[in-house]
């Protein structure tokens, strides 16, 4: 081990895995986590695309939840987030220069890590910005990847006063004029973290107190609102996915999950997308919110039932 996860009381450390780290294809420095199942039979590995704003401890729970059902768990945080390499001075703010970045990271991930150090078959679980960055890399990880299981993703903003289409050009324009590290929304992450109240992200007070803990714990793993270029990538990333060429081109087989009570993704956008899978499906919780592994049991439980149906599948191996 290079280096220690953050071990909180609120969340500890799966005392079973290890943290490293790994070279981006440009020399960006990657966090990743490796957490080999502890039950039997054994199942393979999922591979866990976080979140924007999200890091590998706050997976602890997931992890365990994979671990008891056979799966191990390879993740990472995504460069400028959580504990890999920040790519602007302000470390707070979230920034991107485009999701390709994200796709060759995760090519990089599963050849120098998933492929070499855990055991197959492999599927994927992802979560919003991580469950963006599957889809783009889809095309690329078949006949490597059996199954995607993809939370409320980020196909288009939720509560915008304008269309995706019409936000792309606002922040390219904005961006040419040398503002794409300014932000957007949010702005820094307030002292002590966000009121329960005023989330838009999980029903349940224990899980958000458990990941505020956690970064007011480590500061250094949590950021701040996107930035222009964050949105304007985005924004392209979702285009791109939509486009019909490009969904012809999706053989995996998925399962979109989508919350019913979504404040950040369009819950409606997710399930028409669903509609154009040849090789996919849709499944939503009423009442959830975006962060369904972070809610409360009645939404996870939900969850997991539609996953345990899902995955290993039909073809998995014995």
């Amino acid at each position: 081990m290079t280096e220690r996860l953050v071990d909180i009381p609120e969340n500890p450390v799966p005392e079973w895995g290890e943290v490293s780290r790994f070279t981006a294809h440009d020399g960006r420095s990657i966090r990743y986590g490796r957490f080999p199942a502890q039950a039997r039979p054994l199942k393979g590995t999922v591979i866990i695309l976080a979140g924007r704003n999200e890091c590998i401890e706050k997976y602890f729970e997931t992890i365990r939840d994979l671990s008891s059902r056979g799966f191990g768990a390879a993740i990472m945080d995504w460069r400028g987030q959580g504990g890999s390499e920040r790519l602007i001075r302000d470390p707070a703010r979230g920034y991107v220069g485009s999701f390709d970045d994200y796709v060759a990271d995760l090519e990089k991930f599963f050849d120098d890590v998933v492929l070499p150090d855990c055991r197959g078959p492999y599927y994927v679980l992802g979560h919003s910005t991580g469950s963006l960055v599957a889809l783009l890399a889809a095309p690329r990880l078949f006949n490597r990847v059996r199954r995607m299981v993809l939370i409320a993703p980020l196909i288009e903003f939720v509560g915008m006063p304008v269309s995706m289409t019409t936000l792309r050009r606002v922040t390219a324009f904005l961006y040419s004029l040398g503002l794409g590290t300014v932000y957007v929304s949010g702005g820094p992450r307030p002292k002590g973290g966000h009121p329960f109240a005023a989330n838009k992200l999980t029903t349940d007070l224990a899980r958000f107190s458990r990941n505020t803990a956690l970064f007011n714990a480590a500061p250094h793993l949590a950021m701040g609102g996107p930035t222009v270029g964050w949105i304007h990538a985005a924004c392209v990333a979702a285009e791109r996915v939509r486009d019909p060429d490009f969904t012809a081109r999706l053989h995996v087989p998925t399962l979109l999950v989508a919350a019913g009570a979504d404040e950040v993704v369009s819950t409606q956008a997710v399930e028409t997308f669903a509609r154009t899978l040849r090789s996919g499906s849709v499944v939503t919780i009423d009442g959830a919110r975006h962060e369904i592994l972070q809610e409360a049991d009645v939404y996870r439980e939900q969850f997991w039932a539609a996953f345990d149906a899902f995955i290993p599948g039909e073809n998995a191996d014995p």
